[in-house]
């Protein structure tokens, strides 16, 4: 827990949360708390632990760089493997597999230089307003800006880039936001939030009172079965293991954009998941011994996966074989009734 993000108090918060919970439980917990001094190869390989709950929040915990580190140490964690840790955290690459697998997102182009008023006029032409900035690679909505004008977007840009280089802009869609959560690829619900200054941004989310959640979400039976199928299939294209959190705009209309998938979502009181959950007759404890189940490796998957390849191979040529052997002995007793000199002739 921890980690070196600008969600690092997110993460210690969710740490806390998740070992307490656990520790209540009898469970024997060891709390590794990194930060920007930490070797973390030191303190993963020197903790001895069976698998490891990841609360890790934002870049080198929620990218794919801790999950590597377990992968070389050979210790199970929670939460997705390395590639869809890494393609999720990236805003671009993550909306540009949407795209490939036909999963609805709102329009974007990226800017990862430093712009002056012309250019900027230029890039963003006729994209329009208002708009959304956010940075490529965070979470929690750091960094994240609603902007009605040009002047607004370079401020909001030069916000961004804060955090990282590069920056994402959006076209802002009106509507319900609503997040969808799963557990090992099943939908668990939908819960919608209301944020009351309009925008659910790092504030929005952490500030007591800042908004309201509606559990089940104000939808109707058919939209919301909906809602879910979307949240699945975005959490497939990604490849998500775990639990995960897919978030959404809900239109007035008939339309439903996938804004982006976290792949460790947060575990604190005001986070979306635990809530979910709890609907779906999970308490905080069972949520997290659920998640503990679903740890493992991207090597052991992979292996396990290439392994039955192999014998389904086997089996597929064993039984070719099979099917050929009576054709055969057919053959051979035909040739027996011949004479000797047929016999010649014909090999």
């Amino acid at each position: 827990m921890g980690g070196c993000s600008a969600e690092r108090a997110v993460s210690l918060e969710s740490g806390r949360a998740v070992a307490g919970a656990l520790e209540e439980d009898g469970a024997d917990v060891v709390r590794i708390e990194i930060g920007p001094d930490t070797d973390a190869l030191r303190a993963l390989a020197g903790a001895r632990i069976d698998v490891a709950f990841l609360a890790l929040h934002g870049r080198f915990g929620e990218d794919g760089c801790v999950q590597g580190l377990l992968e070389l140490l050979r210790v199970p964690y929670t939460g997705s493997g390395v590639l869809a840790s890494a393609l999720a955290m990236d805003k671009l690459k993550a909306k540009e597999l949407f795209r490939f697998h036909n999963v609805p997102t709102p329009p974007y182009y990226v800017v990862d230089t430093r712009l002056d008023a012309d250019e900027l006029a230029e890039a963003h032409g006729y994209f329009g307003f208002p708009a959304i900035v956010k940075p490529r690679r965070e979470g929690s909505s750091i960094g994240v800006s609603r902007v009605e004008n040009l002047g607004e977007l370079a401020a909001a840009l030069r916000s961004a880039r804060r955090f990282d280089a590069s920056a994402l802009v959006e076209r802002c869609v009106s509507g319900k936001e609503i997040a969808v959560g799963l557990l090992e690829g099943r939908v668990l619900g939908a819960i919608e939030i209301a944020p009351r200054g309009g925008l659910y941004d790092y504030a929005a989310k952490y500030g007591p009172g800042r908004a309201e959640y509606f559990l089940p979400a104000r939808l109707g039976v058919t939209r919301i079965q909906g809602v879910l199928n979307l949240a699945e299939r975005a959490a497939a294209a990604v490849g998500t293991r775990g639990a995960a959190r897919v978030d959404l705009i809900v239109t007035e209309g008939q339309n439903e954009y996938v804004l982006e998938v976290n792949t460790l979502p947060g575990m604190t009181p005001q986070s979306l998941l635990p809530k979910i959950a709890h609907a779906a007759g999970y308490d905080f404890v069972e949520l997290c011994h659920a998640m503990l189940r679903s740890a493992g490796l991207d090597s052991e998957r992979h292996a396990a996966h290439a392994s039955m390849e192999a014998r389904e191979e086997t089996a597929a040529t064993s039984f070719e074989a099979d099917e050929a052997a009576p054709a055969y002995a057919a053959t051979v007793q035909r040739d027996r009734s011949v004479s000797p000199s047929q016999r010649s002739r014909t090999a």
